[in-house]
């Protein structure tokens, strides 16, 4: 039967594929009473169950995908593996069987519940965190018991697959860039939520806050996604599958057209001169960074190093990452955002259960709180700047004491390398980002006492309209065209502006082409977007008259009417 599912598209595109369903929970199984003469054949069914995951994961290592690393990768499968052998896996379901009567699906699941529980218990953070990987392994032994086994990760299977989760953490941007899965569609989540920035990272069709989508859809069902229009299609007819491969080829064909402008430099049709940055996660986004034209690195969130392990980067660690980023951009500027953990992005040893986490002790907060952890990572990022040209970006400030309280910390470490005599930028400069209302609203004030700003968008809207961004319940009411969001953007980069200090808009509506000529008109010079959306603002900013826009501009800032607002933006962009 086919049928359509609405949600919100947050990356463009169409993917057409089928059907992965992933999820933290069991699978829904049935349950039903096995006779006494069934019972050896039911514990020997789960038995051939439990070989077919053990060949799979010897399989998945003969697949280990080349720009994955390799020992991270096995440490994987191995742990896996320690987890399927465990008899509390392995036997303890037959001896439920034998004493219930019942089919080995809900022995696993019940035995799975159980351990879960107890691992929920355990006070250390890390062995808490692995009952993730035993639901895992629990689903792959249940899909393989119900007849659905497993896949390796082979490239050619994965382009045509199609992600189906409940929702998905900022840690799972490290294991989807491992991947080359067609698209991802969830549940829960807004228009800049972490799993839409995923999406765009990665620059796959995909739609969101589709609520109903784990539950209705079924494993290998063929699925249409259209990421513009926000639609999901499930098992379409052949007329309809035919009409979005033809869509499907036109916006390849689109994409294409837009690489012939890479080289272009990025001015506008009134000559003035645009700085097109990427926002990278990984060292190897750097790739499609300088496959797109980026001009340097706007934002380098080094979190996502810390994310998906056990313990903590060191800092000779750290300092090859970002040595490998200045080598690979090849001279261009890199700026380096200072770790934004706490809130959703916790890591071993610092996570806590907060009340409101978007508001409690995260980026700046977390680093004054954690001086040891912050200053092996300054280390690490001055070494790095002995390289070529590196800035350092600090998130989330709110007060100059925090300003201050970070520049003595930089000095501390500049004066650690001084003494072993370690090369690095004497003069690296220090910028922070504007995401909280308290820093745009003493603007003057931090621009005397930074080098640069950039604003981050995403948590400036957030903060602002108080709305949590990844509740697609309040999604609709995250408006970057608020007229209280566009009079702080202004605010903020004429104040920089007027004082000769470099300003950029780092945040998702860095990427958004229709956003693209009202920043020019408020005299932003400097973007940071993800790779993807370099070549799409670049065609916008060729294509713009910034003098044009001043004036267009000035009477938006004038407007207070949001439909009012929404009819002269689309003018501007006609």
């Amino acid at each position: 039967m086919s049928f359509t599912i609405h949600g919100a598209g947050v990356s463009g595109g169409i993917a057409i594929g089928h059907a992965q369903l992933a999820s933290h929970a069991l699978l829904e199984v049935t349950h039903y009473t096995v006779a006494k003469n069934k019972i050896r054949s039911e514990k020997a069914r789960f038995d051939r169950a439990i070989k077919t995951v053990q060949k799979e994961l010897k399989n998945l290592e003969k697949h280990i995908p080349t720009d994955v690393p390799e020992a991270e990768f096995e440490a994987f499968i191995n742990l896996h593996r320690m987890i399927l052998e465990d008899s509390t896996l392995s036997e303890t379901p037959k001896d439920l069987i034998e004493s219930m009567s019942c089919n080995a699906e809900w022995a696993l699941k019940l035995q799975l519940d159980h351990l879960v529980e107890q691992f929920s218990k355990i006070e250390d953070s890390y062995l808490r965190e692995r009952k993730a990987d035993i639901r895992q392994v629990a689903e792959r032994v249940l899909k393989a018991l119900l007849g659905r086994p497993g896949q390796a990760p082979v490239a050619s299977i994965e382009e045509n697959t199609i992600i189906v989760a409940h929702d998905l953490s900022p840690a799972d941007v490290v294991v989807f860039k491992h991947h080359k899965f067609a698209s991802f569609i969830t549940d829960l989540g807004g228009a800049t939520s972490h799993t839409a920035i995923v999406a765009r990272s990665l620059n796959i069709p995909s739609v969101v806050a589709l609520h109903q989508a784990r539950t209705l859809i079924q494993e290998n069902e063929m699925l249409i996604v259209d990421g513009t229009a926000g639609v999901v299609i499930v098992n379409p007819d052949e007329t309809v599958l035919s009409e979005y491969r033809l869509r499907q080829e036109q916006w390849y064909l689109e994409q294409q057209k837009l690489k012939r402008i890479r080289r272009t430099k990025t001015a506008t049709i009134d000559a003035v001169e645009v700085e097109l940055q990427a926002n990278i996660e990984l060292p190897e986004d750097v790739k499609a960074a300088k496959e797109n034209g980026a001009t340097g690195v706007g934002l380098f969130r080094t979190e996502f190093l810390f994310l998906n392990r056990g313990d903590l980067p060191s800092e000779d660690e750290q300092y090859e990452a970002y040595r490998k980023v200045v080598n690979d951009m090849k001279g261009c500027p890199i700026t380096i955002r200072t770790f934004d953990l706490g809130a959703d992005k916790q890591v071993e040893g610092f996570s806590r259960v907060a009340p409101n986490p978007a508001l409690g002790q995260r980026a700046i907060r977390l680093c004054l709180a954690e001086p040891k952890l912050f200053h092996h990572q300054l280390r690490a990022i001055l070494r790095a700047s002995a390289h070529g040209k590196i800035r350092i970006l600090i998130p989330m400030l709110s007060n100059v004491h925090e300003i201050d309280q970070a520049l003595h910390l930089i000095a501390e470490a500049k004066k650690s390398l001084d003494a072993e005599k370690i090369k690095y930028d004497k003069n690296v400069e220090i910028g922070g980002m504007i995401e909280v209302p308290a820093a745009a609203l003493s603007i003057q004030t931090f621009l005397q006492k930074l080098d640069f700003i950039s604003i981050g968008t995403n948590d400036l809207i957030q903060y602002t309209l108080a709305i949590d961004r990844a509740d697609d319940a309040v999604a609709h009411l995250y408006d970057p065209m608020h007229p209280a969001i566009l009079g702080l953007l202004s605010t903020i980069i004429k104040a920089a502006n007027r004082v000769g200090k470099s300003v950029a808009v780092c945040g998702e509506i860095a990427g958004d082409p229709n956003l693209t000529r009202i920043l020019l008109g408020m005299g932003l010079k400097s973007f940071s977007m993800h790779p993807a959306h370099l070549l799409t603002v670049k065609q916008k900013v060729l294509t713009s008259n910034v003098d044009e826009l001043r004036i267009a501009t000035q009477k938006i800032l004038r407007t207070q009417n949001p439909d009012r607002i929404d009819q002269l933006v689309d003018a501007m962009n006609v």
